[in-house]
């Protein structure tokens, strides 16, 4: 669909997209379908958004192990887990770049919190939201509830 590869679907090459995949409607519904996925509203639609849009939601059971590992990590309780709340739950002591001199503390714990980071926003802080986001996608790729849960307990020794 991404013909120009930029990376966003403009809505002239989304309404070619589905058109070539046999999806036929009015100008109306094509522009309303292109407005669920352009959620920022921004006249393009981003990647995440349009995997936002096709992801199926977790279950509650997922949810819940989702929160209770936030919930570990968030020391405070203030719903954004910060480096400081990851010092207390996280050693980074062990750490193989640590170890070798590479990156100090405060570099590896940014980059942790920078992978869950989304749209390029770099704050040193991880929300409730991006968290959840993050773990919405690890779901999708994971079909057995049983898997998931063992995955989640054993990452964050819930």
């Amino acid at each position: 669909m991404d013909n120009n590869r930029s990376g966003d679907l403009s809505y002239q090459e989304f309404r070619n997209g589905l058109e070539q995949l046999g999806y036929q409607a009015s100008e109306e519904e094509y522009k309303n379908v292109f407005q669920l996925f352009d959620q920022d509203g921004s006249g393009n639609i981003k990647y995440d958004e349009f995997l936002n849009a096709i992801r199926p939601s977790m279950n509650k059971m997922r949810i819940s192990l989702v929160e209770k590992a936030f919930a570990k990590m968030d020391k405070t309780g203030d719903g954004v887990i910060t480096i400081k709340d990851l010092q207390g739950v996280y050693n980074i002591k062990s750490h193989p770049e640590y170890l070798n001199g590479n990156k100090t503390e405060q570099e590896l714990f940014g980059d942790f919190i920078k992978k869950f980071e989304k749209n390029g926003s770099i704050d040193g802080q991880l929300t409730k939201e991006e968290f959840m986001d993050y773990y919405s996608g690890v779901s999708a790729s994971i079909d057995d509830d049983m898997y998931f849960d063992l995955m989640m307990r054993q990452a964050w020794k819930l």
